[in-house]
């Protein structure tokens, strides 16, 4: 960021930043929980990939994802185990998926570096993407970011939560770093959120 800085005067930057977030498309967002119940006390916590990818470009979207996850875990008062990590009270695990939607209403998922399933007690409900074609030309990248908060001491599931955006393709919303800060600060908003019900967040 500091290198960015001193090619760009701050005032520029910042006009740029709020002009992408502007831009935004708005984030479906289901989670599930029985906090109602059982509160959720935050403590410390681990965060792990399902990464079914390596290499270089992948390693810098799993950064991206994890960082904007870990802002939003301790803006709501959870901690980062990172000296002690195999004692953490909680292990956070998510999973992203991303697909192209074509203009003609087929989809072809893209590896991003973290993927497959994090199963959960609410993957029965689950989360629709809602699809609309109407028209669009231009093929849209559909991302989804699932994620599971689970104790480490008995490993039940305390907060699950999922969130998906659909942008056009080569749209600033469409790209890894912009997506992952909208999509972990829409899923964390309100803390820990009405469970069971998909909500839709600009």
């Amino acid at each position: 960021m500091g290198g960015f800085q001193s090619l760009v005067p701050l005032a520029s930057a910042a006009l740029l930043v709020s002009g992408c977030m502007a831009m935004t498309p708005p984030v479906d967002v289901t989670r599930f929980h029985n906090a109602q119940i059982a509160p959720i006390v935050p403590g410390s916590v681990v965060i792990k990939a399902n990464v079914t990818d390596e290499g270089h470009s992948r390693s810098i979207e799993y950064t991206s994802y994890s960082a904007a996850l870990l802002r939003e875990l301790q803006r709501v008062d959870f901690t980062e185990a990172r000296d002690d990590a195999e004692n953490s009270e909680y292990v956070f695990r998510y999973t992203v998926d991303r697909a192209v939607l074509s203009a003609g209403g087929s989809r072809s998922p893209i590896s991003v570096g973290v993927g497959g399933s994090t199963g959960s007690y609410g993957s029965g409900v689950g989360l629709g993407i809602g699809i609309n074609l109407g028209g669009q030309p231009k093929d849209k990248i559909v991302t989804e970011l699932s994620v599971r908060i689970a104790r480490r001491d008995d490993g039940n599931v305390v907060w699950e939560g999922r969130a998906s955006v659909e942008a056009k393709q080569g749209s600033p919303a469409s790209q890894p770093g912009l997506a992952a800060a909208k999509l972990a600060e829409a899923l964390f908003r309100d803390f820990p959120g009405e469970s069971g019900t998909t909500i839709r967040l600009p």
